[in-house]
Formats: C-alpha cells, sequence, structure tokens
C-alpha cells in the first residue's frame, strides 16, 4: 500500500496552502458527445499550472533536514520544473533544474520567476537527468523524481481525494497517464475514500504508450521510441512504485490519437473555455472516442495541465479544426490572366466557406509562363461542408489539390 487514508488527509492537509483545491466543473457539451454526465478536474488551474506542485511538496516535505539545506535536483521539460520549483519557493530549498535545450521558453522563463537555477542542456530529457545524475554525485543534492517514489505518489493522491469529495457519485474515472505516479496516486486514493465499485482508467498518446506492455510483462518496458505532440505524458518507461499500484488497481488503458487530441483541445477551448496542454486533454479525447460505451455516469477528467506555449496552442488548434473538417486549404492551378483569383473567391464565397488567407504565386519552377498557382486557407463548417466546398470547385473546372 502507498499510503493509507488517513495518511492522505494528513498530505492533503499540509497542502492546504500550497496546492489549492482545483474546481471541478460540468460540461454539457462532454456529456453530450460522451452520453453520460462529465466533469472535468481543473487541474490546469493549479498553482504552476499542473497537478505537479502536489508531489514535488509532498517529497521535499519529507526530506532531512540536511538535504533540505543541501537543496535539491530535477530534470523536466516544463511541467515537473515549475511543480518543484514552487514547491522549493514554499520550503525555503534551493532548487536547480536540467532542462533539454529545446525545452520551451515560456515554461524555462516560468521555472526561473518561481526561483530555481534551471541549466539547459542536452537534446532530451534523458539527457538532462543524466546531467542532474552528475549533480547529484557530486554533491549529494537530492534529485526529485517526477513521479518513481511513494512520497510523490501520496502527493499526487489528494488529487483523487478531492475529486471523491466532489463527485462523491463518480463512477469513471479518466487520468492522462505518462510515468504513472498521479495514475498510481489518484486509483488508490479514489479506491481508499469510495471503495471498489469506481473504474479508473488510465488514458496515453498512441504514440508514447509504455503501459500497456509493460503492464502485460509485469514489469518497466521501455520504449524504443516515441513521436507525440503531448511532451508531458512521453515518458519511455513507468516507474517502479507507480506500476505496482496501477497493476493492481486500475482496470485498463486508453489510447488515443494526436488527431484525437487536437479535437479535444479545441472543444476544451471552445465549449469549456479551457486553456489545456496536449498531455491533459488526452482524458478529454478518451471520453469522446468511447462515446457509447461508458456505462454509467458521472464520468470525471482530469485537466492534468495548461503550459502550453502559445505558438504551439496555435498549431494545434488549427491542426484540431482541420481534424475536425472546419479548416481547409486548397491549391488550385489556373491561367495567369485577370480575374482568375477574382472568379475563384466569388465561387468559394459561393459555398459559404470564409477565405482566411490567398497566396497568390508564380515564381514555382514548375510552373509554366502563363500559369499561376492559388492557396487559399478558409474555416469550412464540418467535414460535410468542406467535401461540399472541393466538389463544387471541381464542377467548376478547377483542378483542385486539398493540403
Amino acid at each position: 500500500m502507498p499510503f493509507t487514508l488517513e495518511e492522505l488527509r494528513e498530505c492533503a492537509a499540509e497542502l492546504e496552502n500550497v496546492a489549492p483545491r482545483t474546481p471541478i466543473e460540468y460540461s454539457g457539451a462532454l456529456s453530450n458527445l460522451a452520453g453520460v454526465p462529465v466533469y472535468l478536474k481543473c487541474e490546469n488551474l493549479q498553482q504552476g499550472g499542473s497537478f505537479k506542485i502536489r508531489g514535488a511538496y509532498a517529497r521535499m516535505l519529507n526530506l532531512s533536514d540536511a538535504e533540505k539545506e543541501a537543496g535539491v535536483l530535477a530534470a523536466s521539460a516544463g511541467n515537473h520544473a515549475q511543480g518543484v520549483a514552487l514547491a522549493a519557493r514554499h520550503l525555503g530549498i534551493e532548487a536547480t533544474v536540467y532542462m533539454p535545450a529545446s525545452a520551451a521558453i515560456p515554461k524555462v522563463m516560468a521555472t526561473r520567476s518561481y526561483g530555481a537555477k534551471t541549466i539547459l542542456t542536452g537534446a532530451t530529457i534523458d539527457d538532462a537527468l543524466e546531467e542532474a545524475v552528475k549533480d547529484s554525485e557530486r554533491t549529494g543534492r537530492t534529485i526529485i523524481h517526477p513521479f518513481d517514489h511513494a512520497d510523490i505518489v501520496r502527493g499526487q493522491g489528494t488529487l483523487g481525494l478531492e475529486i471523491a469529495e466532489q463527485v462523491p457519485e463518480v463512477k469513471t474515472v479518466l487520468v492522462p497517464t505518462g510515468g504513472g505516479g498521479l495514475l498510481a496516486g489518484v486509483s488508490h486514493a479514489v479506491r481508499l475514500a469510495l471503495g471498489q465499485g469506481v473504474d479508473v482508467v488510465g488514458v496515453q498518446a498512441r504514440g508514447a504508450a509504455a503501459y500497456p506492455e509493460s503492464l502485460s510483462r509485469g514489469t518497466p518496458v521501455p520504449l524504443s521510441t516515441m513521436t507525440t505532440m503531448a511532451d508531458g505524458i512521453a515518458v519511455g518507461r513507468p516507474g517502479d512504485v507507480p506500476l505496482e499500484v496501477v497493476r493492481r488497481e486500475v482496470r485498463r488503458i486508453d489510447l488515443v490519437s494526436e488527431e484525437e487530441m487536437s479535437q479535444a483541445l479545441l472543444l476544451l477551448a471552445e465549449r469549456a473555455k479551457l486553456v489545456v496542454e496536449p498531455s491533459g486533454a488526452v482524458g478529454v479525447a478518451a471520453a469522446i472516442a468511447g462515446a457509447g460505451t461508458w456505462q454509467e455516469g458521472p464520468l470525471v477528467i482530469v485537466l492534468t495541465g495548461g503550459n502550453i506555449d502559445p505558438l504551439v496552442l496555435m498549431r494545434v488548434l488549427r491542426h484540431g479544426m482541420t481534424s475536425a473538417g472546419r479548416f481547409l486549404t486548397v491549391r488550385v492551378r489556373v491561367p495567369d490572366r485577370p480575374g482568375n483569383l477574382a472568379g475563384l473567391l466569388a465561387h468559394l464565397a459561393a459555398t459559404g466557406a470564409n477565405v482566411v488567407t490567398v497566396r497568390h504565386s508564380r515564381t514555382s519552377p514548375t510552373l509554366a509562363v502563363n500559369e499561376v498557382d492559388i492557396a487559399v486557407e478558409m474555416e469550412t463548417r464540418g467535414a460535410d461542408h468542406r467535401e461540399t466546398v472541393v466538389a463544387e470547385l471541381a464542377q467548376a473546372g478547377y483542378a483542385v489539390q486539398p493540403q
């Protein structure tokens, strides 16, 4: 057992002024899509923009006085870095965080603003962790692991306790899953508080899903490659501590695609008015993908974080609109004669598409001297409308190349 209910409540009391209780919001839009009542646990509104401060604070609070005096280390590309920095500031501990050189600038700046020293090194989290380990061996400072420690699991479990108190009738909880610290903590907390009648489901990105095979084999199995925009849960090897809890208590792991994540982010922004990062939205993607299979509600979805680079958010939302059939780019080649651009735009106007940008090119090496390429980006009203726009352009004689 990673913790008892009494230990969990003590941890929650310790976190009361550090990681405030986040709201649970009912979502009518998601309820209609999933077929059962859906509530969103808005941990994207937590201090530091994610749930990570819970585990980081619980871990550092239990360090010895000598360990606190020496300071702590961490390796992270974002959320864990900010959680460690905030927790260290609350406890008066010096923190150094190793981050990949490619870490998003807003996350680096936020980590520094919370008082931690940041060192950019290497291309990946593994590279950053390697440097943190060397630092620890040289200085004796403690590395605060993002998920593989009993104190971390207990700290994350306070989120599950809040869910049990806020929606005591909950039947299913969807938890974004990387290394598994949050999934283990929430699943154990919910079962301690509400018994065995609640299903807790882990959700991973299909391109970074280490848990299914690890659960099948009963031991952590590292992934050889990972490809996903959900960097917050792109963890190649489950933690030993959380895996043991997940094996006992979690019914299944659901996998979602990049397109499903994009559409989930779009829905959260449009209908729930919430900014969430890709890893934080995988539970919403799974809820939509599983529409019709949820036997009864309520369904609680954990939104684990909202730390997303604005430029990435723009690209992801556009991708989500495209996946949902609400954004279309077409390229046509026409004779370079006056009026051809106006004619194309008139045809598009007649279809009801909303033109966003137009690019007019005469310089491609594949163009004849009397030809021009016109690329048009437009908003459409859905997949059917998108197909209608393409079909009507083709009927008008345009050789359409959807992009």
